[in-house]
């Protein structure tokens, strides 16, 4: 597993990034030091007054946070503009229940973004460093895809190697849908959920609504067919983010390509004899 607390330098600053679930969080603190080492937080506070922040922040809680307080957040884009308006990471995490940002204490502490704010902060503060901290982000992305993958070869194999098709109609279940219109234009909340759509045809939130009492989550559950595309997928979808393809774009082709590897695998000679 990726470690919960880990960094990337990034043009000489050193920048936290915490796991929170599936979703990685980046340090903003860490990022506005590299343009105020010695009152970053102004820098963040400075941020919040911003009109154009504030919608950013809103439109991601409508978007991933069903508990958003839509009153508590009219009412702070009312007073944005105002010389008197102050905001703090804290107050707008306490007003509007918000979860794209988390103040933490102690000696990793600091404030935190999901990492789909945090690279919007960091083009406010540099164009340039936030250039540079998607490119060193990305590099630890993929060195954490090649740690899974090896984990993944020793451990999951072994785990699964009991599992058994009996019949064509369970064979069919594993081949992944045709993503919807409608699924190929939504916005998910995290990468990790852009994969578990184009295999699985839901995220792990929909997963886990489908199957409260299972425990895990819905990688556990896969067979090894779908954990050997999974790790294909992750690959691919680096190389497809590098090529700066659209979200909708990438999930359209890791659909395609779930489909197409899935059929192979499960028509393969050698993936019966590993059964």
């Amino acid at each position: 597993m990726p470690k919960k607390n880990t960094s990337i330098e990034v043009q000489g600053t050193l920048v936290k990034i915490q796991a929170v679930g599936s979703d990685d969080y980046i340090c903003l603190t860490d990022i506005a030091k590299s343009k105020n080492p010695q009152h970053p937080d102004d820098l963040i506070r400075n941020w919040l007054r911003n009109r154009n922040s504030l919608e950013l922040l809103g439109i991601w809680e409508h978007l991933h946070n069903p508990e958003f307080n839509p009153v508590e957040f009219d009412g702070i884009r009312k007073q944005s503009g105002l010389n008197s308006f102050t905001l703090t990471p804290k107050q707008w995490i306490k007003k509007t229940a918000a979860i794209g940002l988390q103040s933490k204490a102690g000696r990793y502490g600091g404030t935190f973004a999901h990492k789909d704010i945090a690279f919007e902060f960091a083009s406010w503060v540099s164009v340039e460093f936030k250039l540079y901290l998607i490119k060193d982000f990305q590099r630890l992305k993929d060195d954490e895809n090649d740690r899974l993958q090896m984990e993944w070869n020793v451990q999951r194999t072994l785990s699964k190697i009991n599992y058994r098709i009996h019949t064509d109609a369970i064979r069919e279940t594993l081949i992944p849908n045709t993503i919807t219109k409608a699924q190929s234009g939504k916005l998910y909340a995290s990468e990790a959920d852009r994969l578990n759509v184009a295999l699985f045809g839901q995220t792990a939130k929909e997963w886990r609504t489908a199957n409260p009492d299972a425990k895990g989550n819905i990688r556990d559950h896969a067979p090894i067919e779908q954990l050997v595309v999974l790790t294909n997928l992750e690959s691919l979808n680096s190389v497809f983010i590098r090529q700066e393809l659209a979200p909708s774009e990438r999930l359209l082709k890791l659909n395609e390509i779930a489909i197409s590897q899935m059929r192979s695998l499960l028509a393969s000679d050698g993936t019966k004899r590993l059964k």
